[in-house]
């Protein structure tokens, strides 16, 4: 959601969100998504663990979050890996075509610099956000 909220917490749980009134954005309005996110954090029907769909497969399976993680780690560094570009036409580049980054509108300044440093540091050139809409 791209409104602002003020979050009221109890008893470490989330028991209210009302629209910012000093959001410079929603002026203390909550877009669809953000009258949604209580039910969203406190809901029932809210998932604490990893779903995972194995290739061509039917059912879900939980994961443990430790077995997910590095399942993404591994298939970022097999892609780089795979893609990886050290020189183009006698030019070096080093960078990998293999994975890009695309920001969603929602992201703050410092949400998007650091996927920015990340996906730099990992040598992806393709790094686009939707902040400028």
């Amino acid at each position: 959601m791209g409104c602002g909220q003020n979050v009221y917490v109890s008893e470490e749980k989330v028991t209210q969100i009302e629209g910012d009134p000093d959001s410079p954005v929603s002026r203390g309005r909550l877009c669809p998504k953000g009258a949604a996110s209580l039910q969203l954090t406190t809901g029932s029907a809210r998932r604490y663990e990893v779903l995972y769909r194995r290739p061509h497969g039917t059912e879900w399976e939980v994961l443990p979050l430790e077995t997910a993680m590095d399942m993404i780690a591994d298939r970022v560094i097999e892609t780089r890996r795979r893609g990886w570009q050290l020189e183009v036409e006698g030019k070096r580049t080093r960078r990998t075509m293999g994975f890009a980054s695309l920001g969603g509108a929602t992201l703050d300044n410092e949400e998007n610099y650091l996927i920015k440093k990340l996906f730099t540091a990992l040598g992806a050139v393709q790094i686009e956000n939707q902040a400028r809409i």
